[in-house]
């Protein structure tokens, strides 16, 4: 279990002490297979754009120079970890025993997003059984995540941004506005069909827990489980002419909704696919482009979709908000309570502030895991 202490002196100054226990620590390596295919998938996804420019070696090649990530440790599954199943060969998706993540990876976000699959395998008890599922709109991309982990189990799935642009309306952020940031409205088209659930999680966290303590959550009857947070004043999250008109607000009649950060979600596919949920979604950003009911991007559909009906998950699984508000960005301390991810939502990313040799306290707990390294 991970405990973070947190002490606030004068200027709200953070001092953390991180106690992992040896269940929790990174293993020696083994070999693992990982594989690209697309045979699944409706091929009107698949029209793809300039590739990114990478070396020999996997580095991305940009105005700047080359851009390198460091390869990272392997780690090999402890004795308890479950077989592969017998029925299905090694690097197979559809592996019942698998552990299934899907994260976005495009060249403004990468670094996070690497930083972010090297926490979820270094404090994985079976990291040989997590599987990785790539989101990109930017081809090559995959060289680079295969020289960063050479035995990472993975698929890279592209999502052609023209599926959502139409349907995007300016946001509080530009970041927000990204059509890459709606691919996992899509995960259920995307991924094979024997994959039925699956962890999204966005590009600027770390977990610093089992990852497997997250997929193993009830979900109950419910399609996404998210931590939930009532506290907050959910009418903020649209405008006052959605709250005016009672055919648009009516959508929460019989319902508790609460605010959920769609950052960390665990998801049914089954249920997804079934309640043909994408469509639903769908609706609301159309609605959007029309009426102007909402300003925060790819969440508030999420939200009149489904809040009301989320399997709560307990908050030590998203400590979000550690990058601020969406202008300013500026430093936040920690929730209390326990802590199992680290998630820098918000403007301000640990990287960024890193670089400018202005972090924030927290920021410390995210470089461990950052694998970057620039060269000339």
């Amino acid at each position: 279990m991970l405990w973070i202490i947190r002490f606030s002196g004068f200027f709200s100054a953070a001092m953390l002490m991180i106690v992992l226990s040896p269940s929790l620590q990174s293993f020696p390596p083994a070999e693992a297979i990982r594989s690209s295919h697309h045979h699944h998938l409706d091929y009107s996804y698949l029209r793809l754009p300039p590739p990114v420019l990478l070396s020999d070696s996997g580095s991305m090649v940009g105005a700047g120079g080359r851009l390198n990530f460091r390869k990272a440790s392997a780690f090999r599954n402890s004795n308890e970890c479950a077989s592969p199943s017998p029925k299905t060969q090694i690097g197979d998706a559809c592996d019942p025993n698998l552990v299934h993540v899907a994260i976005t990876l495009d060249v403004e976000y990468l670094r996070g997003s690497i930083a972010a699959v090297h926490s979820v395998l270094q404090h994985s008890l079976c990291p040989e059984s997590v599987f990785f599922h790539f989101l990109v709109s930017e081809t090559n991309l995959e060289a680079l995540v295969q020289s960063t982990f050479p035995q990472l189990k993975f698929r890279v799935y592209y999502f052609d941004p023209r599926m959502v642009r139409s349907l995007i309306s300016t946001s509080v952020r530009q970041a927000l506005e990204q059509p890459l940031n709606y691919a996992r409205n899509y995960l259920a088209d995307l991924l094979e069909t024997c994959v039925e659930r699956v962890i999204y999680l966005d590009s600027d966290l770390v977990v610093v827990d089992d990852i497997s303590r997250l997929w193993t959550t009830s979900l109950g009857s419910r399609t996404i489980g998210a931590p939930e947070y009532c506290h907050a004043n959910f009418t903020n999250y649209f405008t006052p002419a959605f709250w005016s008109d009672k055919r648009l607000s009516g959508t929460f009649d019989g319902r508790k909704p609460c605010y959920f950060n769609t950052g960390v979600m665990v998801i049914d596919l089954i249920k997804w696919r079934r309640g043909r949920y994408t469509k639903r979604i769908e609706k609301w950003m159309e609605i959007q482009k029309n009426r102007r009911i909402y300003e925060l991007g790819s969440l508030p559909p999420f939200l009149l979709v489904f809040a009301g009906h989320v399997a709560p998950i307990e908050h030590r699984w998203n400590q979000h908000g550690l990058g601020g508000d969406n202008v300013k960005g500026s430093c936040r301390d920690l929730h209390s309570g326990p802590v199992s991810l680290l998630h820098w939502s918000g403007s301000g990313k640990p990287w960024l502030r890193l670089d400018s040799k202005r972090p924030c306290p927290l920021d410390a707990l995210w470089s461990p895991y950052d694998l970057y390294g620039h060269t000339k």
